[in-house]
């Protein structure tokens, strides 16, 4: 029988201070050849919420609520910003873990939801030294019912807050955020979103909703999913649309893309165009993810779950 005797949420990272801001995306963008002043445009997002993203607050959140359901030790580790994953393995091994099971907080596949996780794990293995615990990281768990199920309940209760007259005919736009085509045609998140839409539609009992796509960076000319969720609101004001509701499926937990693309952009230019815009809420620590997590974890301790395949969501070749 497994026996991991410790759990490590592993999670993107983001700043909680306007100071935090430029040291994290240099972290972010350590390696890749983006203009500084690209770099410059992107802290302007975070600092329109005075530098501070919402992530870390709701990885502590998520933790507090798993540390009701299970009985191990939670750690957590970001790959961008503090608790950096590095520093939380070395305390891993300096307290004794010898083999953890990793929660990233990303439900679907991709490189950069799920194979760079495992990358981010290894190399923290390798800082920490021999000592370092065994980390075996959960798969992506876009179907489970129990994320279907609370973004399901998030979507009900958003639609709940259009006009009951209206109801019927409003739009639920489904956001995910856009990679390159060179990743999408590496994995299966652009199927797995499509899916996931599907069934989380069937139980908000809504037949009218679209999958866009949100938060692209990259040059130009780089091919990466589309329509972007800005786009896609022109089209359906020209369309005689009057009411979105937008969940972002392809989010755990509140992002600054989230904040931004969303709660900020997307709402502005929906009320440029006439539209009534709802945003629902992210899965989060809905207690259906939860228990989710909690079921998972006993599922692997069974060994009654399988990993991710060595050769999962690879990296996309870079021109």
């Amino acid at each position: 029988m497994m026996r991991y005797d410790a759990i490590l949420v592993v999670s993107f990272g983001g700043p909680e201070a306007r100071e935090d801001v430029l040291p994290f995306l240099e972290n972010v963008l350590r390696g890749r050849n983006v203009p500084r002043q690209r770099m410059l445009e992107v802290a302007e997002h975070y600092y329109h919420f005075d530098g501070r993203s919402p992530i870390n607050q709701q990885c502590r959140e998520l933790i507090d609520a798993l540390r009701g359901q299970v009985s191990l030790p939670i750690y957590w580790g970001n790959r961008n910003w503090n608790p950096m994953l590095a520093d939380t393995v070395r305390q891993m091994a300096a307290d004794g873990v010898r083999r953890a099971l990793a929660i990233a907080t990303s439900a679907f596949s991709s490189y950069s939801g799920c194979r760079q996780y495992i990358e981010n794990i290894a190399a923290a293995r390798a800082v920490a030294g021999p000592d370092a615990p065994v980390v075996d990281k959960l798969p992506p768990f876009w179907n489970h019912p129990g994320f279907l199920e609370a973004n399901g309940d998030r979507v009900r209760h958003a639609l709940a807050q259009v006009p009951e007259d209206r109801r019927a005919a409003a739009r639920l736009v489904y956001t995910a955020h856009s990679i390159p085509l060179s990743m999408s045609a590496n994995c299966r998140y652009e199927e797995q979103l499509v899916e996931a839409a599907r069934r989380v539609s069937a139980l908000a009992v809504h037949d009218e909703w679209d999958l866009v796509w949100q938060s692209r960076s990259g040059p130009p000319t780089q091919p990466w999913l589309e329509p972007d969720i800005l786009d896609h609101l022109r089209s359906l004001a020209e369309n005689g649309v009057r009411d979105v509701v937008c969940s972002p499926l392809g989010f755990l937990s509140d992002h600054m893309e989230v904040m931004y693309d969303l709660d900020y952009e997307a709402a502005a230019v929906a009320g440029e165009l006439g539209i009534n815009f709802v945003r629902a809420g992210t899965a989060g620590t809905h207690p259906a993810v939860i228990a989710m997590l909690a079921e998972l974890i006993a599922q692997r301790q069974r060994e009654d779950l399988p990993l991710c395949a060595p050769d999962c969501c690879p990296a996309p070749l870079r021109p």
